[in-house]
């Protein structure tokens, strides 16, 4: 069933939503994904995700969060911040970085024999999101950690006191990312600019707190997610030897079409969230679909990348020679769709396939424990940990 409506108290309504009280606690999930592209692309929604109505309040000052703000606005920022995830400049400025960075990771590795996958990827994940968003002042290492620490799911109960610790805890972490890696680095673009994000930030007049903010938000979508996807793509291929071979017998594009059909198949993302901001029809094929304001919209990713009206037969398989619409993604909405649409698209790309091309060489390669997986609800995401790898 693609659409869903419900309202406070979990009770499903298959039609006539225009009916319901406009309260903002109604909600509607869209599996199908012509629909979910269509409300992506509306100018009649706002982003609803990722905890927006926190961050926002967080936020305050002259400049919304990027990932929060819409039209024009958000149109201006995200032109202006494109110099740094073009893929001719991904492919030119950060190359480098990514092949020596994952030279040195699989290195350590071979010495080593064993490790954690996981470990691996954020390393790489981190390294070049920092480089980037300009977060270079500090110990990789230990930013690594105070982000995982920050981005990982918290135990609340639902009580008083677990929500206030919670809260406390996360104030917290904040905090120790702002002084051990976000300050240092504003500082020293103040005395010398980059071609960074901070650096930008900076010209365009943002206070520290205002570039936090957009420091947590850079490290969500470019570390924690990029990491969730290269040891998702890792397994895929370590399961698939004929897959595996491919892969590497492949040139550069190729390589990154065999790892967006992976991320059709498994988006790291896994709901993305809108909120209405007047009413909305939407037309579909059973016929308009009436939407009031202020309801929630919860786009199911997984079920509209699976959707064989725009995945085309056996959707549920991986098929790195699927035949797609030219105005379809290869990974369908694996980074989204509309204005909001992942602007490290093709870093994240580039990043996994240069990394796995070297770890999928070594002699002797096996997955010794596969990993443990769980849900993010901060980023509505998966997470997978503990997949130890080793190598003769």
């Amino acid at each position: 069933m693609p659409y869903r409506m419900m309202s406070s108290d979990s009770t499903s309504l298959k039609r006539a939503p225009e009916k319901l009280p406009n309260r903002p606690t109604q909600s509607i999930r869209i599996e199908d994904f012509g629909s979910a592209r269509d409300v992506l692309r509306s100018a009649d929604v706002r982003q609803a995700g990722f905890r927006a109505e926190l961050i926002e309040r967080f936020a305050g000052g002259a400049h919304a969060p990027v990932l929060f703000q819409e039209g024009e606005a958000h149109q201006r920022q995200r032109s202006a911040t494109a110099r740094f995830f073009a893929p001719r400049v991904v492919t030119t400025r950060y190359r480098d970085l990514m092949e020596r960075t994952s030279d040195e990771l699989i290195e350590r590795f071979r010495s080593a024999g064993r490790t954690r996958l996981d470990d691996l990827s954020l390393e790489l994940a981190v390294a070049v999101a920092a480089e980037i968003v300009g977060l270079t002042n500090s110990s990789k290492a230990g930013m690594a950690i105070r982000l995982n620490r920050f981005f990982a799911p918290r135990a609340d109960n639902g009580g008083l006191v677990s929500g206030f610790a919670g809260f406390v805890a996360g104030q917290y972490r904040m905090l120790m990312f702002y002084l051990f890696d976000v300050r240092p680095a504003i500082r020293s673009r103040r005395r010398e600019p980059k071609e960074d994000v901070i650096s930008h930030l900076i010209g365009q007049g943002y206070s520290n707190r205002e570039i936090l903010t957009e420091c947590l938000t850079y490290s969500a979508a470019g570390m924690a997610t990029t990491r969730e996807f290269i040891v998702m793509a890792a397994l895929r291929l370590l399961e698939r030897e004929d897959l595996r071979e491919r892969f590497l017998e492949a040139d550069g594009s190729h390589q990154i079409q065999i790892l967006e059909e992976i991320l059709r198949l498994e988006p790291v993302v896994g709901v993305l969230k809108r909120r209405t901001k007047c009413d909305i029809t939407l037309e579909t094929e059973a016929g308009p679909i009436a939407i009031p304001a202020r309801t929630l919209v919860e786009i199911d990713v997984r079920a509209a990348n699976r959707d064989a009206t725009a995945a085309g037969a056996c959707p549920h398989l991986l098929d790195p020679d699927r035949q797609l619409g030219a105005k379809v993604s290869p990974s369908l909405m694996g980074f989204g769709d509309g204005p909001h649409r992942c602007p490290g698209a093709s870093v994240a790309l580039q990043e996994a396939a240069i990394f796995l091309n070297r770890l999928l060489r070594l002699s002797g390669l096996r997955l010794v424990q596969s990993p443990t997986m769980s849900s993010n609800p901060l980023i509505e995401s998966y997470e997978l940990r503990n997949a130890i790898i080793a190598v003769e």
